[in-house]
């Protein structure tokens, strides 16, 4: 089921966000040492001794890598199907795995390997790891990979990417916006390994610098490794990503752009009564009625109980009777700040959570016990709210445990909890003022918007 608002999705946007995704901060500076990787193994020895790199080689595991890349992409467009659940339910075991993986892809380019032999004297296997270096599947599995360790510094454009995609007339057209947005985003690397060749010619006849950059990009993989699987990445991201959001939520925000919000959850959601819900999208999306009725076969909302910047403690499941407007955000994201005064003024006109609608936001602030937590201290959050007149609850998750219930992997996210306590929608992405009207009352009415 989703909240239908008629829209237009401008696809330049969306081929335009992946393109700026590429230059984002953690993506462009290691660049090199990704061509650098893609083109092991497509040496070629002349017999005069000259050595070059077939382009059509390198365009191979280039064209392998950003396929890879594509798939953490896709597999959020999945949302909060069965596999869309299985990759955001296991988001830290990849990532931690994809660490595992840069450091070993690092270690290897000081060429301490190299130079222990371990292959091949201890073991005596016949295994030539310089035979390896790249392939197809190797650049396959270096592009996925990446994906998960460049989803958090990307999060912002691609959580508004998704907010479009959740606006398609149809799941195909939903796919294909993905393929816009990972088009604009793998293009560069396309066309930089058309060139892959010339650059590493040079490099070539420059040994003695490629002798220090490569050390110091293994150094740099090593340390991305170590982030990725310690989660720093995270916070590093957050803080990278944080620069530039403004203008990309704000275009989003003032394109014709509504939010679809798909209905869905995370493991403690049935898978049943989930897919059931999917299912019956087409067959009552004209029927109003029709989607009444349907209303109790809704996923039930994760429980909690919280406590806010007040000191206050909230229990979602002691708000049946009411409608809960849940909202994921964090101090250093844009798009968040962005519609943070709607949610404020949404809360003053329903009568600061004293009538038929309850306003929360969820915060998920680094402890002593968490220090990879998506957000600042809690008491940086509260200076944050009081500095800035914030003045509806916001409860601190400081385990993360209500993040993974619901299956946070962009900010803002928000999620419409029925007066039955019943997962209604959910909305990756900033919110318009329209848009926050119209998704209330769809919940409170269980009617949804032609």
């Amino acid at each position: 089921m989703t909240f239908s608002i008629e829209t237009g999705v401008p696809v330049l946007t969306v081929f335009l966000q992946g393109l700026l995704s590429f230059f984002s901060p953690c993506v462009l500076p290691l660049v090199p040492l990704y061509i650098g990787y893609l083109s092991g193994g497509a040496k070629v020895v002349e017999a005069d001794g000259t050595i070059r790199y077939p382009r059509g080689k390198v365009l191979l595991h280039t064209v392998c890598f950003v396929i890879g890349i594509s798939f953490a992409f896709f597999a959020l467009g999945f949302g909060f199907s069965a596999l869309g659940r299985f990759f955001s339910g296991n988001r830290t075991m990849f990532a931690r795995v994809s660490g595992i993986l840069m450091i070993l892809f690092g270690v290897y380019q000081t060429g301490i390997l190299g130079h222990l032999r371990i292959a091949d004297k201890e073991h005596r296997i016949r295994f030539r790891l310089d035979r390896f270096t790249m392939n197809p599947l190797v650049a396959l599995l270096f592009g996925f990979t990446f994906s998960f360790a460049w989803t958090p510094c990307v999060g912002p454009a691609l959580a508004s990417v998704l907010l479009m995609v959740s606006t398609a007339a149809s799941p195909v057209a939903g796919y294909l916006l993905i393929g816009v947005y990972t088009a604009g985003f793998v293009l560069p690397f396309l066309a930089v390994g058309l060139f892959t060749g010339t650059v590493l010619g040079f490099f070539r006849r420059h040994q003695r610098i490629v002798r220090y950059s490569v050390k110091a990009g293994a150094v740099l993989m090593i340390l991305l490794g170590v982030m990725t699987f310690s989660g720093w990445m995270n916070g590093l991201t957050g803080y990278l990503s944080s620069f530039g959001t403004q203008s990309g939520a704000t275009a989003v925000a003032q394109s014709d752009v509504s939010a679809d919000v798909q209905i869905g959850d995370s493991g403690d959601i049935p898978e049943a009564a989930s897919d059931s819900s999917s299912d019956d999208a087409a067959d009552t999306s004209s029927d109003p009625s029709k989607e009444t009725a349907q209303a109790e076969e809704l996923p039930d909302a994760p429980d909690f109980t919280l406590t806010d910047q007040y000191g206050n403690e909230h229990t979602l499941s002691e708000y049946k009777g009411k409608t809960v407007f849940l909202n994921f955000w964090a101090t250093w994201c844009g798009p968040c700040k962005m519609e943070m005064p709607d949610i404020q003024a949404l809360y003053e006109e329903y009568g600061e959570n004293s009538g038929d609608l309850i306003v929360l936001g969820v915060a998920n602030p680094k402890t002593e016990e968490y220090p990879n937590n998506a957000d600042e201290s809690q008491e940086e959050i509260e200076a944050f709210l009081e500095e800035n007149g914030y003045t509806y609850p916001v409860v601190m998750d400081t385990t993360g445990a209500s993040f993974a219930a619901y299956g946070i992997s962009a900010f803002p996210t928000t999620f419409m909890i029925t007066d039955e306590g019943k997962v209604f929608g959910y909305a990756s992405g900033t919110l318009t003022s329209e848009i926050i009207h119209s998704i209330v009352e769809q919940t409170m009415t269980g009617v949804r918007a032609e």
